[in-house]
């Protein structure tokens, strides 16, 4: 599968043709073959948005994980809390993506306590309330003790994460072949986890995909910087940057 906006389309065309009824992770009950589909928000908001557009042209609707602490984006910023709240009144959940390595030094016994601080605050930033939280970067001992927190749902629980058949495109690579299992009907509840950051309009290397993405810090750090400093092209030009 390729990692276009056209290839995403086809993607959700088979679910579709193939019986399965998109639902989230609170709507997931019943007998018949559903798909939940989430987005982790590792590296850029803009992609996210793009993503969620193509779904809501579909008559899709999904789940966007955000992080809170992280040097790529700031969730209360005024730019990317207008692009996240785009995301939200296209009729996508947006919930917690909390990275545990940020909280390595405090013990397990306390992530969940964490978790229901991160989710209260990026409620508070988003004002809707965040329901459910996915992990970024969780080590093996998490993902199989089942961590269960008050109040919020844990996609990566045992529910979602062993009783339906999960499928995702981490580090830009699908590990199992995700069409052929569409195809195949061999599992009637699918959880697949996509990241918006590698789709675009054209097929492209990881190598190409990284690499694009760092040189776009030079351009958007000037464009930081032009409203905040007044006059910037008289002190720097962006064709400069």
């Amino acid at each position: 599968m390729e990692f276009t906006y056209a290839a995403y389309r086809d993607l959700i065309t088979l679910l579709r043709n193939e019986g399965y009824r998109f639902c989230g992770y609170f709507d997931h009950e019943g007998n018949d073959k559903r798909v939940i589909l989430r987005h982790d928000i590792d590296y850029s908001m803009e992609r996210a948005v793009k993503l969620a557009q193509v779904e809501q042209e579909m008559g899709v609707k999904s789940t966007y994980f955000v992080l809170l602490r992280t040097d790529f984006y700031n969730p209360a910023s005024k730019r990317t809390l207008d692009l996240l709240r785009q995301i939200r009144d296209m009729g996508h959940e947006v919930g917690l993506h909390f990275d545990e390595v940020a909280y390595r030094d405090c013990g397990a016994e306390t992530l969940g306590e964490w978790i229901r601080v991160e989710a209260a605050l990026l409620s508070e930033i988003c004002q809707s309330p965040v329901r459910c939280f996915s992990m970024h970067r969780p080590n093996r001992l998490t993902l199989e003790k089942d961590l269960q927190v008050d109040g919020l749902v844990n996609s990566y629980g045992e529910e979602f994460f062993r009783d339906f058949k999960y499928l995702s495109d981490s580090r830009r690579n699908w590990r199992e072949p995700v069409l052929d299992i569409i195809r195949s009907g061999a599992y009637d509840k699918l959880h697949i986890l996509t990241h918006a950051f590698w789709y675009g309009d054209q097929e492209e290397t990881i190598s190409d995909a990284v690499g694009r993405f760092v040189r776009s810090a030079n351009l958007e750090r000037y464009d930081q910087m032009a409203e905040n400093i007044r006059s910037i092209e008289d002190i720097l030009h962006r064709s400069e940057v």
